[in-house]
């Protein structure tokens, strides 16, 4: 059972990575604190961060709660965050970097804000709908306090993870060069489309049982 639970954690894991390509985002995170010094940016950088777990766990504690107050099944939700999965997917491994994920009047607001953290690199760019769509999914999918905890803990770890890459964000982006950058957001991009799949052949087979 242990075992069981630490797959749904890990699968949950794997899939927040794809959703939100943190690799992709780090050069938008360079560029947009390229004007701040050294202790401002890592300071951004856990803003941003802890706005990513805030947001999620709150996606997950109150996701069953929306699903239940607009009468819209779990099953119907999967393949809308099915769907939306998918299109972030395409859009991934087309090579587009966050431009799924930020409309261009989010994009003029944010040279004009201070604080970055939170918008747009907190919301919509890491914490966008298809991170959203996966946590409700995976919290309505898996009731329960213990595994309700065990993905809260997932997202913690998860924005750690990010937080690890992000301080080291100009080294790394330097390292693998926009080429590396485009292979690994492919790749998350493909990874991202199975994901999108299997939500929507799941919730189709619930749907419609005869297609099974």
């Amino acid at each position: 059972m242990q075992s069981l639970e630490f797959a749904i954690f890990l699968q949950f894991f794997v899939g927040l990575i794809a959703a939100v390509n943190p690799i992709g985002i780090m050069p938008i995170f360079v560029s947009l604190t390229s004007h701040m010094g050294q202790e401002e940016r890592n300071k951004t950088a856990v803003t941003a961060n802890i706005a990513v777990a805030v947001i999620l766990t709150v996606s997950l504690l109150a996701g069953q709660f929306l699903l239940d107050m607009f009468s819209i099944s779990l099953d119907s939700f999967r393949v809308a965050g099915g769907l939306l999965l998918l299109t972030i997917a395409f859009s991934m491994m087309s090579g587009k970097l966050g431009e799924d994920k930020q409309n261009k009047q989010e994009k003029s607001e944010s040279a004009s804000r201070e604080q970055i953290g939170v918008v747009p690199l907190a919301m919509p760019l890491m914490a966008g709908p298809g991170a959203i769509s996966s946590t409700i999914v995976y919290g309505a999918r898996f009731p329960g306090l213990p595994n309700t905890i065990g993905i809260a803990l997932t997202i913690c770890i998860f924005a750690f993870c990010c937080w690890l890459l992000f301080r080291g964000a100009p080294i790394i982006v330097r390292f693998l060069g926009q080429t590396g950058i485009n292979v690994i957001t492919r790749i998350m991009g493909l990874i991202l489309a199975a994901l999108g799949i299997e939500f929507i052949a799941t919730g189709l087979r619930a749907l419609f049982p005869g297609l099974a």
